[in-house]
């Protein structure tokens, strides 16, 4: 048998994938917008580099595995909508995206109620949440508002919010004080065990 049609046999048959990156089959197409790291069970990028991923390097962030997101993985997963007012203008604004918690689910993370997470902004800024509150307040990883893609610079490309409207302890809250666990801008989520 030649050298090639060998290789081509062990990798229909699955045998050849141990000698190659466990992320290499499933890269991302689309630049990466959400990379989830921690405790979850596979990996599609490399490890934490710190030449190349330089803000998460400014943050103090380090990784041996991690699952990355395109948009259209995103558009991809089941899509909620809420509508929240927002503290920015004091209207109601409609907001689309997956399920924070089937995100995490997506990548691999075994979820208990009492699993932590750090959802960091591209600012720095962390939020840190549990499963339980995630699940409970139904936190979603936003990727549009008002029907339009949310753009970086705005709060996007991904905003994790919940509708606060719908949150009885969030709405009695005086409108500045509803979202502070949801950081716009969201690019990384730290699954803690």
């Amino acid at each position: 048998m030649k050298k090639r049609d060998f290789l081509a046999a062990l990798a229909a048959t699955g045998a050849l994938p141990a000698a190659v990156p466990a992320f290499a089959a499933t890269t991302s197409r689309g630049p990466a917008l959400l990379t989830v790291t921690g405790a979850i069970a596979r990996a599609n990028r490399a490890p934490f580099d710190p030449v190349t991923d330089q803000m998460m390097h400014k943050q103090k962030l380090t990784f041996d595995k991690a699952w990355t997101f395109d948009f259209a993985a995103l558009t991809k997963l089941p899509a909620v909508t809420i509508r929240p007012t927002l503290e920015y203008d004091g209207k109601v604004h409609t907001l689309v995206g997956p399920l924070l918690t089937d995100v995490l689910k997506a990548a691999g993370a075994t979820l208990t109620g009492s699993t932590r997470m750090a959802l960091r902004a591209v600012d720095g800024y962390a939020a840190a949440i549990t499963v339980a509150q995630a699940h409970a307040r139904r936190y979603i990883v936003a990727t549009h508002l008002d029907g339009q893609p949310m753009a970086l610079g705005g709060l996007g490309p991904l905003w994790a919010l919940y509708d606060a409207d719908r949150l009885p302890e969030m709405a009695a809250k005086a409108l500045p004080e509803r979202f502070s666990g949801c950081p716009w801008a969201l690019y990384h989520i730290d699954v803690l065990a």
